[in-house]
């Protein structure tokens, strides 16, 4: 079984992705293998580089993720570029890990960008964590120590809350405590 899961930045996807190992999922994480595709040596890295310039990379040639997110959350164009270098490298990569997996396993895709990629029918089911966006914005800013207008710009570079529970087969709110977001997985 294929199942995607999606949900907004700051919504809890990776609590609900280690929920769903712990059932016996193969977790295959787009954002993970993001990260995987731009390590340093890699021809993503490279692509980027030459696309956004040696500003965002760090003195020892990795991806300054900082610097680039500075540079695509505040410019349409840019982002758009940007997911045009990593999103056929991180697919790719996960249809052959997908494809590894031992017969009648349940493969769950990690996908922040499922929606806005079109992916929401490849899948067997679609699984939304959906969180208030008042809770949303506020996780966003502690995680990730940015000032309200830097978090809300990652809000709304992705899908809207309602395009996202559109696609949904399932949805799990996770406006509670992680015991709750379990029970509900």
């Amino acid at each position: 079984m294929l199942i995607g899961l999606t949900g907004g930045i700051g919504s809890g996807k990776s609590v609900v992705a280690e929920l769903l190992a712990g059932h016996g999922a193969l977790i295959v994480d787009a954002d993970l293998l993001a990260r995987e595709v731009v390590e340093p040596g890699t021809p993503g890295l490279a692509a980027v580089a030459r696309r956004f310039g040696d500003d965002v990379l760090r003195p020892d040639g990795s991806l300054d993720r900082a610097a680039l997110g500075a540079v695509v959350f505040g410019d349409v164009t840019a982002r758009r570029d940007l997911e045009a270098i990593i999103h056929p490298a991180v697919r790719a990569r996960a249809a052959a890990l997908t494809a590894a997996a031992p017969p009648g396993a349940v493969v769950v895709q990690v996908i922040p960008l499922l929606v806005e990629t079109g992916q929401q029918d490849t899948f067997d089911l679609v699984v939304v964590v959906d969180v208030d966006p008042a809770v949303q914005l506020s996780r966003i800013r502690r995680r990730d120590g940015l000032d309200e207008p830097e978090a809300q710009s990652r809000i709304d570079a992705q899908a809207g809350r309602g395009a996202r529970l559109a696609a949904a087969d399932v949805v799990l709110a996770n406006n509670g405590s992680t015991a709750e977001l379990a029970a509900a997985v």
